[in-house]
């Protein structure tokens, strides 16, 4: 039972990992709090999929919502005064459903910023612009001497990799709480009762 009140619980923190994960996705598009670079498109591809906004934000909120009123939503009439209320005891499939849709999005939000990392900056380098750690399969995360290869933006490879090396961390935690959330209420499909107690004028 405590285990089970902590998952829903827990559901409360996704909102504000989901609020980090949209601006951290926000600076993503200012390296060093410039805007040039964005308008020029001189950006990271990565950064134009939106994973942290869309995906690891507004719709973690969404889904966040929707699990909340489910778990913690009782439906009762007002018609009666108060005399007669039912207690709506909510079938956990569709919680459940919702609950594996956020595992999905924050999961998708985690591949792109961990794809994002490997692939490196797209920076100005004494060759143009280009990708110059594409091809070293994120070996260059291990060899800052390397980094100086970006001339421009300033610090960009710092930049990027601080910013969705947090976009990674946030996701995984929304994974985790959506998969502990998704877990609960199939158990609870399988094993457990789901009932309408109506609670009549005299006792």
């Amino acid at each position: 039972m405590f285990l089970k009140k902590c998952s829903e619980y827990s559901i409360l923190a996704i909102i504000p990992l989901a609020v980090w994960n949209i601006v951290v996705n926000i600076l993503l598009y200012f390296p060093n709090g410039d805007n040039t670079y964005a308008a020029s498109n001189q950006l990271t591809n990565y950064v134009w999929f939106f994973q942290g906004i869309c995906f690891g934000g507004i719709m973690m909120i969404i889904i966040a919502t929707v699990l909340l009123l489910v778990d913690f939503y009782k439906c009762c009439t007002s018609c009666c005064s108060g005399k007669k209320r039912y207690y709506v005891h909510f079938p956990k499939l569709g919680s459940m459903i919702f609950a594996a849709l956020g595992m999905l999005f924050s999961a998708y939000t985690l591949i792109i910023s961990a794809l994002g990392i490997a692939q490196g900056p797209y920076c100005r380098t004494t060759d143009g612009w280009m990708y110059p750690f594409a091809n070293t399969a994120g070996g260059y995360l291990s060899d800052s001497s390397t980094w100086s290869q970006c001339l421009e933006p300033n610090y960009v490879v710092q930049w990027n990799l601080i910013l969705f090396s947090i976009q990674i961390v946030l996701s995984a935690l929304q994974v985790i709480i959506c998969f502990c959330k998704t877990i609960f209420d199939l158990r609870d499909i399988f094993c457990g009762t789901h009932r309408i107690l109506t609670q009549p004028d005299n006792l």
